[in-house]
């Protein structure tokens, strides 16, 4: 009997909310000791982490446009020029290259991405922590004291505030608002991993001011940036204090933003009760998006974790994700890499999982940063390569304004083409006809503009970049430059021609996609080893552990090399990987296990996939699931045990299980391409497949009894049928035609629905 309550209780929960129980939430015994193992809350804009400094409850804040903007000390000299640095690379004169355009970023504290500050209560009288609690569902945070009291605390969903509610307060309430400390003695660089003093940037310290139950925090910054920080609160009776804190900027010549003081004014005149409300009906269409239910309990938490942390870090009106999102370094550093865009793999990672994931509107976030900052990287184009087209610095600030650092990657040419890719799945995903359009082609359209310009053809009739590199093999050495197409830049260069005459197609431009197709048969294949594997470029082969698996882009993300392609691109990707994993993961991140449970689940390996996320979730997570690059468990998973926080680990993760579980970039889809064999039991809701298509599955006993697709466009897709036998439960607006090969052809009105059951079930 109690087994068919809890299916019962299980079921209805599920009904209302996709999969989301409380096993997914976290709960610890006492709060935090260091930042970076906080409870992290956030809206995009907005973030907080939650835990204890010394005997204080601290909230620290942050907003994600808080940035330090100056100039790059240096970078922009006259030898910032794309010929020049060929020029010295072909006259093996290349200290000068470092010195001027890789130093500065190592050696200057900005520009940078700055910490907000910090919320603190004494809660020395309260007694010990006895629990703490996210809930993952409400995106709410609670703590529990020995003397009753009770923290509830969140960043709303949408608005641009955080909220806080004790309960069983006790008198002495004195909240205290903390400014980072921008003085002081020390003014060592502290190198771009471990963060440079914040003393280093030269600012005045700011004011605290406090007026009544209102605290205030003004912080002058560089060039006229300003920014403010306020708290305020109220006793709602005798034993409850409900309190709003929110952080507006300011910069020069741009509109401006809503004092924080009026903006946490009007919110606690509208009641914490009434902002609550509207923030868990954001969340919880959020997690009614998708689901997943697998058997492994580790690995299921972890994937709602990563949900979480997207659904709190990526909101279309705010910046998109950068390093560290909302959740900057709270230890009076600047954050590890200066919480910047990294361009050469950080930003399209944290992407990833947008789109199989159904959350194309968190996507967008980042393609609409992209769009607003299209003129800058086009003022860069000019400036620094002197070509028309569209290039993206590899590494920029806030407004996509290039920082320098190893410039083989920092002013790669080859950065727009990746980012092309987010257009054309966020096109491929939604088939939005205008966005591609008006959006995605003109992107695509442009990095292939640019790439047309700035290549030659070769004495073999090849067309080749004039130096070429692959993230970051020989580091920022002249070796690094190599004279022939690298296989990294070759795939994106690939990619890119090839999404352009695709989107031309599809556009009805067949003269456009006629010139594309041209230049995208001009490249050469890619560089193989005699066993079939791939290598970083044509000289030199795969030889050395590296966190950036830049040699395998062709397999993935790109997909030109593909499983279903048949026996010569299956060995190419069995082999491939094979080398990967014998050469070992001395040098890897945690990011690079994500990425290979990706790269596995293409090449239909589950097993290998699982362990490889299983690896990521047990030895390079925090104990709040943050991402912290190095094995902290001292296991031998990489020689990295330092612990620098980064994101894009921790959504390359999310999408590599939802990878495992439906695949479609191969022009049809494929249900469970990856999973263990000991998966038995296994269901998803509303994974997205290319062509706007959203589709259910249910497996039970190692058989799949039922699969729904909703054709949210309507068109035309293929299934690989999932079992031998079936039949149509229900369809609505589906033409079916069975092609006899293990596949059916699907021609669906928009809005269609199909359930197809397994006959044997």
């Amino acid at each position: 009997m109690k087994k068919i309550v809890a299916i019962i209780t299980f079921v209805l929960g599920f009904g209302s909310v996709f999969g989301q129980p409380a096993r997914h939430d976290l709960h610890f015994d006492t709060l935090a000791k260091r930042w970076d193992e906080a409870i992290p809350l956030g809206n995009g804009m907005l973030g907080a982490l939650v835990w204890q400094k010394s005997d204080h409850l601290r909230f620290s804040l942050d907003r994600a446009d808080l940035w330090d903007m100056r100039p790059m000390k240096g970078l922009h000299r006259p030898e910032f020029s794309y010929q020049w640095v060929i020029d010295q690379v072909q006259k093996k004169e290349y200290k000068p290259v470092q010195q001027y355009f890789d130093a500065p970023y190592d050696h200057e504290p900005a520009p940078s991405k700055i910490p907000g500050g910090a919320l603190e209560f004494d809660t020395k009288n309260w007694g010990a922590v006895q629990s703490v609690h996210l809930n993952i569902q409400q995106a709410l945070c609670e703590v529990k004291w020995a003397n009753g009291t009770m923290l509830k605390t969140f960043v709303h969903a949408t608005a641009p505030v955080g909220w806080f509610r004790f309960e069983n307060i006790r008198a002495g309430f004195e909240p205290q608002l903390i400014a980072p400390q921008y003085q002081g003695k020390e003014k060592t660089a502290g190198g771009p991993v471990a963060g440079d003093d914040l003393a280093r940037l030269g600012y005045a310290q700011g004011s605290v001011q406090r007026t009544g139950n209102s605290i205030t925090y003004k912080q002058a910054g560089w060039g006229g940036f300003t920014y403010e920080i306020n708290v305020q609160w109220k006793k709602v009776n005798a034993t409850t204090i409900e309190g709003v804190w929110s952080i507006s900027s300011q910069y020069p010549g741009k509109k401006a933003n809503t004092a924080a003081t009026l903006v946490s004014k009007q919110a606690l005149n509208r009641g914490y009760a009434n902002y609550y409300a509207s923030h868990a009906t954001w969340w919880r269409a959020f997690w009614s998006k998708s689901a997943i239910h697998i058997p492994d309990a580790v690995l299921e938490k972890q994937w709602y974790l990563e949900q979480y942390k997207f659904g709190s870090a990526s909101r279309q009106g705010a910046p998109p994700i950068s390093l560290q999102a909302v959740w900057t370094a709270d230890n009076g550093r600047l954050p590890p890499w200066k919480g910047d865009y990294h361009n050469d793999l950080n930003t399209q990672l944290s992407y990833w999982p947008a789109y199989s994931g159904n959350h194309l509107d968190e996507g967008m976030a980042f393609l609409d940063y992209l769009d607003k900052n299209k003129a800058n990287y086009q003022r860069y184009t000019k400036l620094y390569f002197n070509k028309e087209g569209l290039a993206v610095p590899g590494v920029t600030t806030l407004d996509g304004t290039e920082m320098g650092g190893w410039i083989q990657y920092s002013l790669s040419p080859t950065v727009s083409c990746w980012l092309a890719q987010h257009y054309y799945l966020q096109w491929r995903y939604s088939m939005d006809k205008k966005f591609l359009q008006t959006r995605a082609y003109p992107w695509i359209k442009g990095a292939a503009t640019f790439i047309e310009n700035i290549t030659t053809i070769d004495e073999n009739g090849h067309r080749k970049l004039t130096i070429s590199s692959s993230p970051e093999i020989n580091d920022n050495d002249i070796t690094a430059w190599f004279p022939q197409n690298t296989n990294y830049d070759l795939a994106l260069m690939k990619f890119t021609f090839k999404a352009a005459a695709e989107s031309a197609t599809e556009l009805g431009l067949k003269n456009d996609a006629a010139h594309w197709n041209k230049i995208l048969a001009e490249f050469d294949d890619f560089a193989l080893t005699a066993n079939n594997e791939l290598k970083f470029a044509p000289s030199m082969a795969y030889n050395q552990s590296h966190r950036h698996f830049s040699n395998m882009m062709a397999i993935h993300p790109l997909g030109l090399i593909k499983w279903e392609d048949g026996p010569r691109a299956q060995t190419i990707i069995k082999n491939s990987v094979h080398l990967l994993d014998s050469v070992g993961p001395a040098y890897w991140c945690g990011y690079s296990y994500a990425w290979l449970a990706n790269m596995k689940a293409r090449a239909k390996d589950g097993t290998g996939a699982a362990k490889d996320l299983q690896i990521f979730a047990k030895a390079f997570c925090s104990i709040n699931s943050f991402h912290l690059n190095g094995d902290q468990t001292k296991s031998g998973y990489s020689k990295f045990t330092y612990r620098p926080f980064t994101l894009e680990g921790n959504f390359a993760y999310a999408a590599g299980l939802q990878e495992m579980l439906l695949q479609s970039y191969a022009g049809f889809i494929e249900i469970f391409p990856a999973v263990p064999a000991e998966w038995k039991d296994i269901s998803f809701e509303n994974l997205r497949a290319e062509g706007a298509f959203l589709v259910s599955v249910k497996k039970t006993g190692g058989q799949v009894n039922e699969v729904k697709i909703v054709a949210e466009k309507g068109g035309n897709t293929k299934l690989k049928l999932p079992f031998k036998t079936w039949l149509t439960a229900s369809n609505n607006g589906v033409k079916i035609k069975d092609t006899a090969n293990g596949f059916i052809s699907l021609n669906c009105k928009p809005g269609a629905v199909l359930v197809l059951k397994n006959k044997n079930k």
